[in-house]
């Protein structure tokens, strides 16, 4: 286990691969655990970082750092302690959220990023994750199965009270309602069939996104964890996304009949 200190709080990270940094954001749902198999893919040609945020698996639980704000500054503090001046970003649910919370604030350490299962907007947000134990949602978003289990283990670990308050901050923060500024290329991937976070239809999607910056794609057939529970596509299609040139628009992977099937 490798881990640093923030102000004194241990903050858990693993570490794969060699070249560029990418760093690994979990959800609502489980740990930085989930993201192995694409880790793997990722560190054949980037130097793939997977850490847990304020609240969940292996990092401290500390109750005033559970905002989107706070994990936004985890990760500002992160960089520095790596030494990294910019990076792309992979966040999922929850760490969509903190990985636009930090772009919106710092544009100028984000290469890129891909978000998985984001709300575009508040209402998209079943309001039954900030409810239910982490357990009962691991129990109604993952499938018992061999790729889910690392999700499954992890997430009674969080702390419900971070689950609580990054929905709360990003329903009081005005988050949403910066998508549209924010100039980070960035893929965002939906789950058609997922219970959390409604995935948003295209003309959604095309009044809300900057139409240069960021485009959707939407996985017909996975729901909450595409990268689980479609994983040959999903690593695919980041493996696609970071081959894109530095300040390349999203939009050209549509060029490619493999995703332009698959775009909302």
């Amino acid at each position: 286990m490798s881990a640093i200190l923030l102000n004194g709080q241990i903050v858990h990270y693993e570490v794969l691969g060699r070249g560029r940094p990418i760093i690994f954001l979990h959800g609502w749902v489980g740990s930085w655990r989930y993201w192995i198999p694409t880790m793997q893919v990722a560190s054949t040609s980037y130097r793939a970082y997977a850490l847990d945020l304020w609240g969940f698996g292996e990092t401290a639980h500390t109750e005033d750092r559970y905002t989107l704000s706070e994990q936004a500054t985890l990760i500002r503090y992160f960089l520095e302690q790596m030494g990294m001046i910019k990076v792309a970003l992979v966040g999922h649910g929850l760490g969509a959220l903190v990985a636009m919370e930090f772009a919106s604030r710092e544009p100028q350490s984000v290469d890129r990023m891909m978000l998985a299962n984001c709300p575009l907007v508040s209402g998209m947000l079943n309001p039954r994750l900030g409810s239910a134990s982490p357990a009962e949602l691991a129990d109604w978003l993952l499938e018992r199965t061999p790729e889910t289990e690392a999700a499954r283990v992890d997430a009674p670990k969080a702390d419900p009270k971070a689950i609580a308050a990054s929905i709360s901050s990003m329903q009081n923060n005005g988050l949403l309602d910066k998508i549209s500024t924010v100039r980070t290329p960035s893929l965002y991937v939906h789950g058609l069939n997922d219970q959390a976070v409604t995935s948003p239809t295209r003309e959604q999607a095309d009044d809300i996104l900057p139409s240069y910056h960021a485009t959707q794609i939407t996985f017909d057939d996975a729901g909450h964890f595409p990268m689980l529970q479609d994983s040959a596509r999903f690593n695919r299609l980041l493996t696609d996304f970071l081959s894109l040139q530095s300040g390349a628009s999203p939009r050209e992977l549509q060029l490619k009949e493999e995703w332009k099937r698959r775009v909302r």
